[in-house]
């Protein structure tokens, strides 16, 4: 008898629960109406057109409307926090710079729990480059270092805000070159490019598109913040040529909350990896000096795992200490 009621309680463990059902069946007609793609950024940035690129491409795949919302905030918060409280069906993305959920939680109190947003797959990885005004002697970044080692305290560093990749992306590699910069922040990027063509800065660490499109006769490119060379401008070496270690980049992709069904997240990133691997779009996404993206669900753990530690090295360097809950 006890054999008896032990089979049939395997048996009935076997078959899924409704909500198991339920929820399968939902991934498998995914999408069946409108998906809102939630981007915590102004229109026309990298991370602006990168969300773009992929929602023109989700329409066309799954013939069903993928609707690009910008909700900028300061560091993503209300729109990462908005996105990892939905219903985890697929009906509700978001569409960031990882540094929106690795960093953000390091520099201010989040009003979301990082942990709720899973990265399903990257459209692209927006390259940051080494600027100097063409006035400065140095030619290289080699050159740069000796230069500002040699004068202590004489030259300074522009960033678009403050806590952000522009600036933390320097503190950690002046940390590992063994040189200071006096620090200006600007109100933002184009300022931060003002300034820099102007000649009233010396240093900045800008999204390579932007730097690319200004006038190269004012300013000096030295290097790129991404683990190899760009093939869009392949005779700019990279920082890591010259410090060893050093990435500083800014993924952008797709998030989930926590609890969509994985056979949502294949679907998206399948979808995502299609479009990244035509040529047509490895063609528009280089020439903006963005490194095309479509990561395996590996590739993103793996992406996270580094970044999240090149970021808590950088708010180290910086000194930054998250305010206090109140």
């Amino acid at each position: 008898m006890k054999l008896l009621k032990f089979a049939a309680v395997a048996v009935f463990a076997s078959f899924p629960t409704s909500n198991q059902v339920s929820a399968q069946a939902a991934a498998d007609v995914w999408p069946s109406r409108s998906v809102s793609i939630l981007v915590p950024t102004a229109a026309g940035g990298n991370t602006d057109i990168m969300a773009r690129f992929a929602a023109e491409h989700l329409n066309n795949k799954f013939n069903q409307p993928f609707v690009v919302q910008n909700r900028p905030s300061a560091g993503g918060v209300l729109t990462s926090q908005q996105v990892s409280t939905a219903d985890p069906d697929g009906y509700t993305v978001l569409f960031a710079p990882s540094s929106m959920i690795l960093l953000t939680p390091l520099v201010q109190n989040a009003a979301f729990n990082p942990d709720q947003l899973v990265p399903v797959t990257n459209v692209g990885t927006g390259a940051q480059a080494v600027a100097v005004r063409q006035g400065l002697p140095a030619k290289t970044l080699p050159e740069f270092i000796a230069h500002a080692k040699a004068n202590p305290g004489k030259l300074n560093y522009t960033t678009g805000g403050v806590n952000n990749i522009s600036h933390l992306g320097p503190v950690l590699m002046f940390r590992k070159a063994g040189i200071e910069l006096a620090h200006v922040p600007a109100r933002g990027e184009p300022q931060a490019i003002t300034d820099l063509l102007s000649g009233s800065v010396d240093f900045y660490f800008g999204n390579t598109s932007v730097l690319l499109g200004s006038d190269l006769e004012k300013i000096r490119l030295l290097a790129v913040g991404t683990a190899n060379r760009l093939a869009g401008v392949p005779e700019l070496p990279t920082v890591a040529e010259t410090i060893p270690g050093f990435e500083f980049a800014s993924w952008n992709g797709f998030f989930v909350p926590k609890g969509t069904p994985d056979a949502t997240m294949e679907k998206l990133r399948g979808a995502i990896s299609e479009l990244v691997n035509t040529p047509a779009m490895k063609d528009k996404l280089t020439k903006l000096g963005i490194v095309p993206g479509g990561q395996s669900k590996e590739q993103v753990a793996a992406t996270f795992k580094k970044d999240a530690a090149s970021f808590a090295e950088a708010v180290a360097a910086a000194g930054i200490k998250k305010p206090e809950a109140k």
